[in-house]
């Protein structure tokens, strides 16, 4: 049984409505529930227990527990951003600040690792709602996607102007393979995870002069948008 006191004063918090205030008490125990029981335990009838109101009035906030999962996905990724913005500061060369938002998006993924794999299997599927392409992934998909254009925007390291603006997109793609892979990882706290992205990032910051070459900016070019367009 999850301990409901702490949410339980935001039913008497008069900074806020009533309405909003029964809203974020259901939020908080549906994310604490979905790190603690999992994907498949957490229902609406069960948060709605937790929060002491009907079901009804969960459904009114959250019409399908696919609702809870994207406010559960906004809050990881608001997390990620807010971990990645603190530790970029003062540090300018892209590599070390691709690294920085990289390790900061496990930081925000850990208390999850144990319930991820029911995640997983509710968004493999391309037509469902959870899958981090969907549609209604929109709002936590910019949230990282801004983050990865804000990483490339205050480097001062030298890249063309063609993979400027394509890095954004791609970096994200990566990051999604990178979470696929930390599903995966038993090794303890992930540590095969970290070790990855040191290594891939070391690896993208020796083969970044490369893109400046006139030879392969056209092939370079042409393979990042592959990848864009594969994923749209």
């Amino acid at each position: 049984m999850l301990d409901v006191a702490p949410f339980s004063n935001m039913f008497n918090n008069g900074d806020m409505g009533k309405s909003e205030q029964t809203r974020q008490a259901i939020s908080e125990i549906a994310l604490r529930s979905f790190a603690e029981r999992g994907y498949e335990a957490t229902t609406i009838r069960l948060i709605a227990s937790e929060a002491g109101i009907s079901v009804g009035n969960a459904y009114y906030y959250f019409p399908t527990k696919n609702h809870m999962v994207q406010e559960l996905y906004v809050r990881v990724q608001t997390e990620h951003r807010d971990l990645a913005q603190s530790r970029m500061l003062g540090v300018t060369d892209l590599a070390q600040r691709l690294e920085i938002v990289l390790m900061a998006g496990l930081d925000s993924l850990a208390s999850y690792h144990d319930s991820a794999p029911g995640f997983l299997a509710a968004a493999i599927s391309p037509l469902s709602a959870v899958n981090p392409l969907s549609p209604e992934s929109s709002a936590a998909r910019d949230i990282v996607v801004g983050l990865f254009a804000e990483l490339v925007s205050g480097s001062t390291t030298v890249v063309p102007a063609y993979l400027r603006e394509r890095l954004p997109e791609v970096l994200w793609l990566a990051y999604l393979g990178l979470a696929l892979f930390w599903v995966y990882d038993t090794s303890p706290g992930q540590a095969k995870s970290h070790r990855l992205v040191t290594r891939a990032v070391r690896l993208f910051g020796s083969l970044l002069p490369l893109a400046r070459l006139p030879l392969l900016r056209g092939p370079i070019a042409e393979a990042l948008d592959i990848v864009i367009e594969a994923r749209s």
